[in-house]
């Protein structure tokens, strides 16, 4: 059975939302925004907001899915060695890579929808989360299952910012650092 069709005029007051927290979120920390100011900016009523978005949160996992999505899409269908084809250790490497510049791109969101506990409950945190299982699986480590969030924890937004933002390390010293670990993890497979 498909999913119940949005409303044209619920469609576009989404779009609207999402526009105008795109532009609040680019210029403020997502955490200091508040829904009042997203209604505002959407020039929405706050119960029409409420009815799409429950809470701020929301509103960025919603804008960094998209951004997300297009990554997972290189993941499964791009060249190597983030797609297919290439050994697991340089598709880890290559995976870390490739959320690090997402979070440079979009920190504000990341920031705004995947800090906490709340990170491990996207839908993104899990596709990372069996990406990176199968990559240690498929290279022979041990216990891939524990591994995993071990394995993903660098890349969480509050690390980058931290890492960017308050010991001013450049992003590609991050990056560089990062992909060491990710072909120790697998060396040699």
């Amino acid at each position: 059975m498909a999913p119940p069709r949005q409303r044209a005029d619920a469609a576009r007051n989404r779009a609207r939302i999402l526009s105008a927290a795109e532009l609040l979120f680019g210029d403020h920390d997502p955490r200091t925004i508040t829904m009042d100011q997203i209604a505002k900016a959407a020039g929405v009523g706050r119960a029409t907001l409420y009815r799409s978005f429950p809470d701020r949160s929301a509103v960025a996992t919603a804008l960094l899915d998209e951004h997300e999505r297009r990554l997972q899409g290189q993941m499964i269908y791009g060249p190597p060695p983030l797609g297919p084809g290439a050994p697991p250790a340089d598709r880890l490497a290559a995976f870390y890579i490739a959320v690090l510049d997402l979070l440079r791109r979009h920190l504000p969101l990341a920031l705004g929808a995947e800090t906490g506990p709340a990170r491990y409950t996207t839908g993104a945190y899990a596709f990372w989360r069996l990406h990176v299982r199968t990559l240690l699986e498929a290279g022979g480590a041990d216990d891939p299952d524990a591994l995993t969030d071990i394995a993903l924890g660098p890349l969480a937004p509050e690390l980058y910012n931290h890492q960017r933002n308050t010991l001013g390390l450049s992003h590609e010293r991050i990056a560089e650092s990062l992909s060491l670990p990710a072909r120790r993890l697998l060396p040699g497979r």
